[in-house]
């Protein structure tokens, strides 16, 4: 175990402190000081070959997050969040193992129906979704799922032309394998700016998972769309494209193309890490920051009552990072590969547990809350999605 530390960075001639911190992905904790929304305040009460890249955006020294509206009320267990390109959202339950379709503008749900073989149990489930990059022309949904043996990466179609509930085509799996638990099961995919697929995984509560580089457990993966390792992976003939995790629920790029995930601690230090490939993060040798030149440092480390970070975004020059246990919203402005300023929490305590962050676009982000997921609790209208403007 790391022993506690400041991690300083340096903005404009001054020097910031960063918060400190890690998590668990236990129950409800204390919550740590935070910000709300936009005003500096304590919040005490709880209701939730690749492109050219853009030009760089420069974060404002302080941010501020406004809640413009709740999408939808009434979610059981939302994990993976998927924005269509024509419009709408579609979210995926974790425990009931449907994908249903929201109208972002009225709310409206529509069922597109059951995926087989999910086998919901502790965090296990129907867990992250993504889009095909074809998905214009494909219909493609990609899902990361436990099943009774392991967990795997599926994809289906998605045909909004038949009748509601009917609307999945059946699973076609393209990569299995991926050792499951009770706990720790990661389950964040993604496809980034290569138009690569990209999971996060556990290890399961098996911490030498991580260390093996032959094994899936405790790894970020790097795959082709039809389940291939991608070509340029760090290890030859192998998927893995990072390792040394403990449990990935995070992954986004910001406008230089550059990888960032979150990663669960244990009981002390939860992480912000930029990802190069064939990195080694340390666990279980080292949790948080370690100073050890053998491992790959975080960016940002938070105390375990403060973060449990699942979903993360980039948005307005600064990655997004939604918290668990910490049951707030944080904002970690960049500079290249580099924390800018301190982070800052908002929303804390004000709407629960929250999972997962997506980008909308602009100053714009689509955020979910898990109060139904056993370790919450929940209130009338758990769980939600919510749009927020953000600086």
């Amino acid at each position: 175990m790391v022993q506690v530390r400041a991690v300083t960075v340096v903005l404009a001639a001054s020097a910031l402190l960063l918060t400190a911190g890690c998590s668990s992905g236990g129950g409800p904790g204390p919550a740590g000081p935070g910000t709300s929304a936009g005003t500096g305040s304590t919040s005490s009460s709880h209701s939730s070959s690749a492109p050219s890249a853009s030009p760089r955006q420069t974060p404002p020294a302080k941010g501020s997050v406004k809640v413009l509206r709740t999408v939808t009320e009434g979610l059981n267990t939302p994990w993976g969040l998927a924005p269509l390109p024509g419009g709408g959202l579609l979210v995926a339950s974790r425990d009931k193992g449907t994908i249903t379709r929201i109208d972002e503008k009225t709310g409206r749900k529509t069922l597109l129906g059951d995926v087989p073989g999910v086998a919901p149990a502790g965090e296990g489930g129907l867990l992250g979704i993504a889009l095909s990059p074809d998905y214009a022309s494909d219909h493609l949904i990609y899902a990361y799922l436990t099943t009774a043996s392991d967990n795997r990466i599926v994809r289906m179609l998605y045909d909004e032309r038949k009748p509601s509930g009917e609307q999945l085509g059946a699973p076609d799996t393209i990569f299995r394998g991926i050792p499951k638990g009770v706990i720790h099961n990661g389950g964040r995919i993604a496809f980034g700016p290569d138009r690569m697929l990209y999971a996060g995984t556990g290890e399961t509560g098996d911490r030498g998972l991580a260390q093996d580089t032959k094994s899936l457990g405790g790894k970020i993966l790097r795959m082709t769309p039809e389940g291939e390792p991608a070509p340029g992976n760090p290890f030859p003939d192998s998927v893995v494209y990072s390792y040394g995790h403990r449990n990935v629920q995070g992954l986004a790029w910001d406008d230089r193309q550059r990888l960032w995930a979150s990663e669960f601690g244990q009981d002390t230090w939860d992480e912000l890490n930029q990802i190069k490939p064939g990195d080694d993060y340390g666990w279980p040798v080292v949790e948080g920051i370690g100073h050890n030149p053998k491992y790959h440092d975080p960016v940002v480390q938070w105390h375990t009552d403060e973060a449990s970070p699942s979903g993360i975004a980039y948005a307005q020059g600064s990655i997004w990072m939604a918290a668990l246990k910490g049951q707030r919203l944080w904002r970690i402005p960049l500079d290249g590969t580099k924390a800018s300023a301190a982070p800052e929490a908002f929303l804390t305590d004000e709407y629960g547990r929250l999972r997962t962050v997506v980008s909308a676009g602009g100053d714009r982000l689509w955020l979910t809350t898990s109060n139904t997921d056993g370790r919450g609790n929940p209130v009338k209208g758990d769980d939600r999605i919510l749009e927020l403007k953000v600086t």
